[in-house]
């Protein structure tokens, strides 16, 4: 079986440089598949070893999309090295735009490959500006899907949370702790030497719905036992996320009664969901379908009366006034002599034909 390192960042320059240092470190026994995404419909994919170029092909893409270019050949191409039996390792050098999550699930299908680590770079002198800026990835000229709608900050903030380990331009310790409040998984270096003996710990993904621990004044943690008040949630959004660079959690919201709804926010960029029903609306045999976070923590704080219905929140920020979010949010909650059926429902539009996650 052959292993496989995916390596993600958004600046083209560091990350090429890192995916260099990868294949140095592999050696002869190592190849590194590179991406030329500048023309997307003209996409050039080019394997190669420390010796030379032993692949390059031209793919001609009738829907420019950067992860249709990686997903549609990379697992035929790895299979292909993995066959020969000649190479240790698979470096995949992922554009800015590529969904590491999605190209993992391909490569790990294939009976002869895995994904042994996803590591990312990141050039410090930019992740604040990435990540609580408001551009979108098509407004910075990043190559990507004429339909991608993502905030630059979301696929900085996916490429941390899924990855194992982060490479640093520069030694800075309150972005790695930064970066450790984001995803306490991550191993953070600043030098690109023994990349290659990072091992992940399991698993990479973040569960819908779920909240970040905290980490050192740098993450708040919040939750009510009361729904929310749409309109003033709605009202105060703006002021909650500044200054914030992620966001998680579930929220139970009053004009909402039956529908769990998420809250990710990347920056000042939030997006609404709908996670499926409350498990006080499911029948038993059914629970298991429910995240096991949101089941654990149901199961502690079970209300006699609402079930599981209950909000819970985290945001994650370099500096947080964890009073002045306390007051805010709980200014939103529903007050006991408030009635729910004259409000009205600004997150309705937004959670119009969502689907649980």
């Amino acid at each position: 079986m052959l292993p496989v390192t995916l390596l993600t960042g958004l600046g083209d320059g560091f990350r090429g440089a890192v995916a260099g240092n990868l294949l140095a470190e592999a050696g002869p026994a190592g190849v590194l598949v590179e991406y030329d995404v500048r023309d997307l419909t003209a996409v050039v994919r080019t394997a190669r070893t420390a010796a030379g170029v032993i692949d390059r092909e031209v793919i001609t893409m009738a829907h420019p999309c950067v992860s249709c270019a990686l997903r549609g050949s990379l697992v035929e191409l790895l299979a292909s090295i993995a066959a020969v039996e000649r190479y240790a390792v698979a470096i995949v050098d992922v554009p800015a735009a590529g969904d590491t999550h999605a190209i993992t699930t391909e490569i790990d299908q294939h009976p002869d490959l895995h994904v042994d680590r996803v590591l990312t770079s990141v050039d410090t002198t930019l992740l604040l500006e990435n990540l609580q800026g408001e551009d979108l990835l098509r407004e910075r000229g990043i190559p990507t899907a004429a339909e991608d709608g993502r905030a630059t900050a979301e696929v900085v903030v996916r490429q941390l949370e899924y990855a194992d380990a982060a490479v640093l331009s520069t030694a800075h310790v309150p972005t790695a702790r930064l970066l450790q409040a984001i995803n306490p998984r991550l191993t953070t270096h600043t030098s690109p030497a023994h990349l290659l003996a990072v091992r992940p710990q399991l698993p990479r993904t973040v569960e819908p719905g779920s909240v970040a621990a905290p980490a050192d004044g740098l993450t708040f943690g919040w939750q009510a036992a009361r729904p929310f008040h749409p309109e003033r949630l709605y009202d105060a959004l703006e002021d909650l996320v500044a200054g914030t660079v992620r966001g998680r959690g579930t929220l139970w919201i009053a004009t909402q009664h039956r529908r769990r709804v998420s809250w990710d926010s990347f920056g000042t960029n939030v997006v609404f969901g709908v996670l499926g029903p409350w498990l006080a609306d499911l029948p038993a045999d059914r629970w298991p379908s429910v995240g096991q976070q949101h089941q654990a923590r149901s199961a502690l704080e079970w209300h006699p009366e609402y079930g599981d219905r209950a909000s819970y929140l985290s945001l994650t920020g370099p500096a947080l006034d964890a009073r002045e979010l306390q007051r805010l949010l709980d200014g939103c909650v529903l007050r006991a002599d408030e009635a729910v059926h004259p409000l009205t429902d600004p997150f309705a539009p937004y959670l119009e034909g969502s689907t649980a996650a």
